[in-house]
């Protein structure tokens, strides 16, 4: 079978699935000429429609914790299901599928192209700021959408227009061009979205604005100059040791060094504007049995969460019109099949400011929840169940008797267990009503401010190799904002490089410890910040924070249990209801007393089936994704012969399919 066969094949089948899946929705269809009316595009309303309907941010949905369990399988958090991207060999070439795609990039374009001719022309109708605030938005979805390729791919091919379907100009447009590259077409499209966006959008902050595209900015700069400072010199960098795009990419140029340099500075004006313009949310400082008040805590479980300062863009739900979710029916009510490792939980510093293995931290140990909370980090207590917390404000038992949080249920079925007995609180909302069942109606958080602080505070010290005045201001900020002494010095000379690294996959970089104890703490406070955002793996792979797992596996472990926790599972009769790992002729129901004091979710089951047992594993083409095939086969001189596409797979990953990686 030829290419253009192939390809004709192809998409057939994809303006089959197209058309079946988006039949009911006519901005969802492909926006070819032929179907597309010539009256549409003309006014501010038609803009308006067309952008909002493009929105796919991560949000709440459907079932389980939504956005707050976007960190499950990491070093943060963890379900009762092991990812395979944690078992090299495991996570496989796809046939077809996957992310390499250009639907949506093709109605962005077709935006562009229809709308941006009528607009110099004059020729939109409506309010003319508002027809320039909604152009707007589509550069910043654009951007959006090419950062997503540039997380998943790296390399990517830049389309700024719609094609036509002939086969060798489809081919040709899907040469990839360096990551770098991308990275600053991604900037540029964002810097056109700053000047065109409003401070405050029609729709207020359900609607993107300029204080979220200079965010969005500030994050995609900080990724590319840190993910071509850790991983240089590698394969997953243009022009590294390696590097598949040897010999296909035309015109190819790069200095690193500039390149960082050119994205850090980018980075930390982006960053700087926003910080400097947008208050931090107020906390109360109480201890979390009782949040509701506490406007930190209610930020993220509130439904109408316009009135936050420090949050740049939500999406808002109501139950009635169908628009709902389940987030707080398990946040809640149970542990929702997540939960945080012990890792993370003992990364959390003391009030004090000193980690809580330093001398005179105060550290009252971790033989129970609440004590593991006491005189930390406030987040640690504002966003962490104990038991005996308040669960509503809006009932009590029978008995007049306040509704309190119970002992976590690590027995459960999976789909409402306490993984790890470390429960999730954030978004936690103590009104009955969110609770039952798909009732939620808090709203979901797209872009917060506190991300700019971060961000500043990083991509500064990276680049000036110190902290400056701003970075100085933002992070006293911050801290003073946790509980914590804002000294972030007291900190940093207290830190241990070798304890961290038990807790924390951030305390290294390309397989070595870090060295650079005010570094490490920018990180702590991002991971400590960030709770459930699901920014970790995010963080993790830019840092190039994983190699040390190919020769030192990771074992996850949760909260104490074989000391006097244990005694929480006892029937009415005083008998244990755990059964470690081991036991005689009995099916586990926990980990093994004499494996660990500590409950370990991977070690349950220790049959040869559960492939994470013996812990985490590594390799360093995960931190990218594969290609699938059918990619390959459609772009190919010779079907038969992969090899002479003009696309190339992403190092490490074979060109055949339901096959490994394996360094």
């Amino acid at each position: 079978m030829n290419r253009k066969t192939t390809y004709s094949i192809y998409a057939v089948i994809l303006l089959l699935a197209v058309a079946f899946t988006s039949c009911n929705e006519y901005l969802d269809r492909e926006p070819l000429s032929n179907v597309t009316p010539n009256d549409y595009l003309w006014h501010e309303a038609d803009l308006a429609a067309y952008t909002i309907n493009r929105y796919n941010f991560p949000t709440h949905g459907g079932w389980g914790p939504g956005t707050f369990s976007r960190d499950n399988h990491t070093d943060n958090q963890v379900t009762s299901e092991y990812n395979n991207r944690w078992v090299p060999g495991e996570y496989r070439v796809p046939q077809s599928g996957g992310s390499w795609g250009f639907s949506n990039i093709r109605q962005y374009n077709y935006f562009l192209e229809t709308v941006l001719p009528r607009w110099k022309a004059g020729e939109i109708g409506g309010n003319a700021d508002n027809v320039k605030h909604y152009i707007g938005e589509m550069y910043f979805l654009r951007a959006y959408e090419y950062f997503n390729k540039v997380q998943a791919f790296g390399d990517f091919p830049i389309v700024k227009n719609t094609l036509t379907d002939q086969i060798d100009e489809l081919v040709l447009a899907s040469k990839r061009r360096p990551r770098n590259e991308v990275a600053r077409f991604i900037i540029s499209d964002l810097d056109s979205a700053i000047v065109l966006l409003k401070e405050n959008s029609p729709y207020g902050t359900n609607r993107i604005s300029k204080n979220a595209a200079l965010l969005f900015k500030s994050r995609v700069a900080l990724h590319e100059a840190t993910w071509l400072k850790y991983h240089k010199g590698t394969a997953q960098v243009p022009g590294g040791s390696g590097w598949p795009g040897n010999g296909k990419v035309d015109n190819f140029s790069i200095n690193i060094d500039s390149e960082i340099e050119y994205f850090l500075g980018e980075a930390m004006e982006a960053a700087e504007t926003v910080a400097d313009n947008v208050p931090l949310v107020e906390n109360t400082m109480d201890d979390g049995y009782n949040s509701s008040e506490n406007p930190y805590a209610a930020m993220f479980a509130n439904e109408d969460m316009s009135g936050y300062s420090e949050v740049l863009l939500w999406r808002a739900y109501d139950p009635s019109q169908g628009i709902n979710h389940n987030v707080n029916h398990y946040i809640n009510q149970n542990g929702g099949n997540t939960g945080y490792t012990r890792g993370f939980v003992d990364n959390f510093l003391m009030s004090n400011g000193l980690p809580i293995y330093a001398a005179q931290s105060g550290f009252a140990g971790d033989d129970s929840i609440q004590i593991v909370k006491t005189d930390r980090d406030n987040r640690l207590q504002l966003f962490m169940k104990s038991p005996g917390d308040l669960r509503y404000i809006d009932k009590t038992n029978v008995d007049g008797t306040p509704v309190l949080e119970g002992y976590p249920d690590i027995l459960g079925i999976n789909e409402v267990r306490y993984v790890t007995g470390y429960a999730i609180k954030k978004g936690f909302s103590y009104l009955e009503a969110q609770s039952e069942g798909s009732a939620g109606s808090i709203g979901s958080i797209v872009f917060r401010a506190t991300e700019a602080y971060l961000n500043y505070i990083e991509a500064s010290y990276l680049k000036e190799g110190h902290i400056n005045g701003k970075a100085d201001q933002y992070w006293k900020a911050i801290r003073a904002r946790a509980g914590v002494n804002t000294d972030y010095n007291i900190t940093v000379n207290a830190t241990e490089m070798s304890e961290e690294a038990k807790n924390d996959f951030a305390a290294y970089s390309a397989g070595q410890l870090l060295t650079d104890k005010t570094l490490y703490n920018i990180r702590r406070e991002r991971r400590c910040e960030l709770i459930a955002e699901g920014m970790r793996m995010f963080d993790l792979k830019r840092w190039r924070a994983l190699d040390q797992l190919k020769t030192n596996p990771y074992i996850v472990e949760g909260f104490k249990l074989w000391g006097p926790m244990k005694d929480w599972y006892n029937d009415e009769d005083g008998v244990s209801r755990l059964i470690g790992a081991g036991t005689p002729d009995q099916t586990p129901n926990v980990s093994g007393a004499d494996d660990s004091q500590y409950l370990r979710p991977y070690r349950i089951n220790m049959n040869n089936s559960n492939l994470v047992r013996d812990g985490y594993r590594w390799t360093a083409a995960h931190y990218l994704e594969p290609i699938a095939i059918q990619h390959f086969i459609i772009t190919a001189e010779n079907s038969s012969d992969l090899s002479t596409s003009v696309i190339y797979q992403n190092p490490g990953w074979p060109l055949e399919a339901n096959s490994g990686a394996l360094d």
